[in-house]
């Protein structure tokens, strides 16, 4: 089965909340209710979907591809760029840092396709200067 950029979109809503009414998904996304539902069947029915923490299936894709990006903002748009980067559901951790930079978010996307998208509109948020990313290879520790 092929995932579209919706499906992406979709579960990265998800994500962030699995408990988000199919209403309001649709409303975020664009699309029907009855889309929503269509889309939610096709991705459990593939076993891309296994469950509503989401929890992606043994079939489908992995649990996809992360990226930290450094950004650093013009100090007098700071609240705004938090904000526009709390809107995008790939955003998954947002910490403000010391150094050459100003924010640090890691993103969480299923290719390197939509990966370099969210990269794209991260960097066209107005008031952020500048940014860095790297791809995460392999995690060697995680205490969370």
């Amino acid at each position: 089965m092929r995932v579209t950029p919706k499906d992406e979109e979709l579960m990265a809503l998800l994500r962030v909340n699995a408990r988000t009414p199919v209403s309001e998904l649709a409303r975020q996304l664009g699309v029907s209710r009855t889309t929503i539902q269509d889309r939610l069947r096709r991705l459990e029915v593939n076993g891309i979907i296994a469950g509503y923490s989401v929890r992606l299936g043994a079939d489908g894709p992995s649990e996809g591809i992360s990226a930290v990006v450094e950004i650093s903002v013009d100090p007098h748009m700071n609240r705004e760029v938090v904000k526009a980067l709390m809107r995008m559901p790939q955003v998954e951790t947002l910490h403000t840092v010391s150094g050459k930079f100003d924010l640090i978010a890691q993103v969480r996307a299923l290719t390197t396709d939509h990966i370099d998208r969210i990269l794209d509109d991260i960097g066209i948020i107005e008031g952020i200067t500048r940014t860095e990313s790297a791809i995460i290879l392999s995690t060697k520790l995680d205490r969370r």
